[in-house]
């Protein structure tokens, strides 16, 4: 009997952990300027490998991205790739462009609805303006994430470049995108709001 049950639990813990995860962003998680190999995406996939835990990994981050444009490519890649986890890091090069943030976040809103539709669960990454965009609207571009992660009861990613935006030498030339040396530092503000819903 003993043995039964070790084996119960050993096969619930491994259905528990296995899956597909799908990252839908924009460079910042599609290793702009660096060998894909050492962006965190792939540092992320590295260590649940040497966690033991199946889930393969879809990188479909696409340089640029605006949420417009991830809300246009999540229906095919749900049917697609069939995930149980969506991480969905975009909004960024809309507030740098001085997008409507009504828009960017009606966006974000319809990614979540269509995540949670297909049975999958989505994981919201906060994003964060520069302060020469003006007070109210990087107020209100930071808030409108925290509003969704609270309105739909989602995992919200704080900003993950929060150890790196302001450090010269953790940034590329372009003093914007993150080096291959800033990646594990990006991992290691995603991973404690990744780990309860990966880990067993």
């Amino acid at each position: 009997m003993g043995l039964f049950i070790l084996l119960f639990v050993l096969t619930r813990s491994a259905m528990a952990s296995s899956g597909t995860l799908l990252v839908l962003g924009d460079s910042l998680s599609a290793a702009y300027g660096i060998p894909p190999e050492q962006g965190w995406v792939s540092l992320l996939e590295k260590k649940l490998q040497q966690q033991n835990l199946p889930i393969q990994i879809v990188n479909a981050s696409v340089s640029g991205e605006t949420s417009a444009g991830g809300l246009q490519r999540l229906p095919a890649a749900l049917e697609r790739h069939q995930p149980h986890w969506v991480l969905i890091e975009l909004g960024a090069n809309d507030g740098l462009r001085g997008g409507d943030i009504n828009v960017m976040r009606g966006n974000l809103k319809r990614m979540i609805e269509q995540v949670q539709h297909s049975g999958a669960t989505p994981v919201l990454f906060e994003m964060l303006m520069p302060p020469n965009y003006g007070a109210t609207y990087t107020r209100l571009f930071q808030q409108s994430y925290a509003k969704l992660a609270e309105q739909y009861q989602i995992p919200l990613v704080p900003f993950f470049l929060i150890d790196v935006a302001d450090k010269p030498e953790y940034l590329q030339s372009d003093q914007l995108h993150p080096t291959s040396d800033a990646q594990p530092l990006i991992l290691n503000r995603v991973w404690p709001v990744l780990e309860p819903l990966l880990v067993p």
